[in-house]
């Protein structure tokens, strides 16, 4: 139980500690701890009178050697005070036909099983994000090519589309490549596991996230720039915004990875529980966030300043109606509804944090393409143009002209 517990925890939150074992962890040690010494215990018995019962090891308690018709008390394990406080205790009778059935159980003696979740929860869970993660996948990979093979797509908005719907992509493969190396067995013991594979799998998902987010501050960046109207984007912008978007993450990445290997090399990195160096990760995840949202802030406000009737221009009143219309469906994307569990403890309310960061996050790759790529009216008229376009070359059809190749959305 304790271990499906883990795994899952490890799946959604950063990662936590050092310095005091994770309470799953703890358990696993503990319980491992017992087993030696009850082991030792058993052997130690072999030389005594065969008569009653065997001492043995349940895979929790372990229980000393009996005579028949004897009850054996035995109080809760130490080790369920790690979840809440056990009192209680359990009981065996030695018969003549052995040891009879724990009564009551530990679960009901020792009320331990409603604070682990069930692990049909989490198979469910990771059912969801494995479906989600994979739709996004597809539907970004589509949405990239569609912008990179139109000529007339290539522009500096969409190169900026293009790499945050990149950093999605590898998101999805980070996730599904660390399934498979921490992941792959149940067998496997998560605690101890500290193998290349394992470490370069969780380094290789934190800076994919990274670059996620920082990409989406890029847009909100570039966003504010299009309302401003005093920003022009040249070349030289581009290869900032990219330095911002893919090589911040990795000045950040590798400071993690050295204060790892020098201060923290233990485990699989992926549990930083009270850790100070966490924070050299989450600390800018943190501010990127907040930028983001003082950044949507500020574009709402401006957008109701230029939408007022007295103000507006009729040139470019329908300009900033789609962009009023745009940004208020894009601020989910950015990030602002991460501003709650921020600044909550990290194993605040587990199963809804597992449900918005695995399952509903799996598909915010999706949406992202829909919104920026196949809602976009320029991409429609491009791919239904293309279409024609093809019609006529291999039926004959005669495709209208076209109307123009202008930016009519603000994507």
């Amino acid at each position: 139980m304790a271990g499906s517990m883990l795994t899952w925890q490890r799946k959604w939150t950063a990662g936590f500690a050092l310095s005091s074992l994770h309470p799953e962890c703890e358990y696993i040690f503990q319980l491992e701890k017992e087993e030696r010494h009850c082991l030792q215990y058993i052997a130690e018995q072999e030389n005594r009178s065969t008569e009653g019962c065997w001492p043995f090891w349940d895979a929790v308690t372990c229980w000393p050697h009996a005579v028949v018709g004897e009850t054996v008390h035995r109080a809760c394990p130490a080790v369920f005070s790690l979840f809440r406080n056990s009192t209680g205790s359990v009981s065996r009778n030695c018969t003549s036909g052995g040891w009879s059935r724990l009564f009551p159980t530990y679960h009901v003696a020792c009320n331990v099983d409603d604070d682990i979740p069930e692990e049909s929860y989490f198979a469910s869970v990771k059912l969801i994000y494995t479906i989600g993660y994979s739709i996004s996948l597809v539907v970004l990979a589509v949405a990239v090519l569609i912008l990179l093979l139109f000529r007339k797509l290539r522009c500096a908005r969409n190169f900026i589309h293009i790499q945050l719907f990149l950093t999605f992509i590898l998101k999805a493969v980070a996730v599904f490549i660390k399934d498979a190396t921490l992941f792959s067995s149940d067998d496997t013991n998560h605690c101890t596991l500290s193998t290349f594979a394992c470490k370069a799998s969780v380094v290789f998902c934190h800076y994919c996230v990274m670059a996620n987010f920082f990409w989406l501050l890029v847009e909100a960046l570039y966003l504010s720039s299009l309302l401003l109207s005093s920003f022009y984007h040249s070349r030289r912008c581009l290869w900032g915004f990219s330095l911002l978007g893919w090589g911040v993450p990795v000045l950040f990445i590798v400071l993690w990875i050295g204060s790892r290997v020098y201060f923290e090399d233990t485990e699989c990195w992926d549990i930083n529980e009270d850790s100070p160096y966490w924070w050299i990760i989450k600390g800018p995840i943190v501010v990127s966030i907040a930028v983001n949202f003082m950044l949507f802030m500020n574009i709402i406000r401006i957008l109701i300043q230029k939408l007022n009737p007295r103000l507006i221009q009729f040139n470019n009143s329908s300009q900033y109606r789609r962009l009023t219309k745009s940004t208020l469906l894009l601020i989910p994307l950015f990030g602002t509804h991460y501003m709650f569990f921020n600044f909550l403890p990290d194993y605040f309310n587990v199963n809804l944090r597992l449900c918005i960061e695995l399952c509903m996050g799996s598909f915010q790759g999706l949406l992202v393409a829909i919104l920026y790529c196949f809602l976009n009216q320029e991409v429609q008229k491009e791919v239904h143009m293309q279409w024609l376009r093809w019609q006529e070359r291999s039926y004959g059809v005669v495709s209208p002209a076209p109307k123009g190749s202008q930016m009519d959305t603000p994507f």
